[in-house]
């Protein structure tokens, strides 16, 4: 799935018509706060980004992905009207992948994700995953398979899983888990890490047993249940 994040009704519907006739799923946002939403709901496998955005523009979402352990590989392209040379050089900066200027060719824009995604395809076979269990985690991917069945996770509950396994057998709090994921500055309850902790085991069907209840403490995730 592609997330294509642009305020502009025609040229959105345009490029989301275009991927999907060449077989590449894709969905437009109006807004940044749209996008976010549906990030929370599943990760996407490359983001088409404008930088001239209601509210917030293109290189904070930039950056914000960046920031995020979950999303820091996700594929990125910056799309934009803006020829400024500080601009191409501030989202090459931030860590775009690459930089489409418009206006710009649907069959050129089509080779370019492909080449993108063909990158980070590369890119991440190199890379370590996690197997555990009937569980297989691959972080650089964002993949996460239960007994070779694609399991399709939060934006939230796909980092909370990753921050599991990287201290995989070790005991962490709510507070832990919590700040790791949600930040310092975010105001909510430990109950929050319960509740996606929760779901999170319920997606995860037969996998689910990986994380275990301390009770008193927080979570851990490891075969050895004692």
């Amino acid at each position: 799935m592609i997330y294509f994040v642009e305020d502009d009704e025609n040229i959105r519907e345009l490029v989301v018509y275009t991927l999907g006739s060449v077989g590449m799923e894709a969905t437009g946002f109006p807004t940044p706060e749209a996008f976010w939403t549906a990030m929370d709901e599943a990760l996407p496998t490359l983001v088409l980004l404008d930088i001239m955005l209601p509210g917030e523009d293109g290189l904070s979402i930039l950056k914000k992905l960046r920031d995020n352990k979950a999303t820091k590989k996700l594929p990125v392209i910056i799309l934009t009207a803006k020829a400024a040379e500080y601009d191409k050089v501030k989202g090459f900066d931030l860590g775009a992948d690459d930089y489409v200027p418009k206006p710009f060719g649907m069959m050129e824009l089509v080779a370019r994700i492909k080449a993108v995604l063909r990158r980070s395809d590369d890119k991440s076979s190199a890379e370590d995953k996690y197997e555990i269990g009937p569980l297989t985690v691959s972080p650089e991917k964002h993949k996460v398979k239960v007994n070779g069945e694609k399991v399709t996770l939060t934006y939230k509950e796909f980092e909370m899983l990753c921050y599991l396994l990287e201290n995989r057998d070790m005991v962490l709090s709510r507070d832990q888990i919590l700040n790791h994921v949600w930040g310092y500055s975010f105001d909510g309850e430990s109950r929050t890490v319960d509740v996606h902790i929760r779901t999170l085991r319920q997606k995860l069907g037969e996998a689910g047993y990986l994380i275990t209840t301390i009770r008193g403490v927080g979570y851990k995730l490891g075969e050895d249940l004692s």
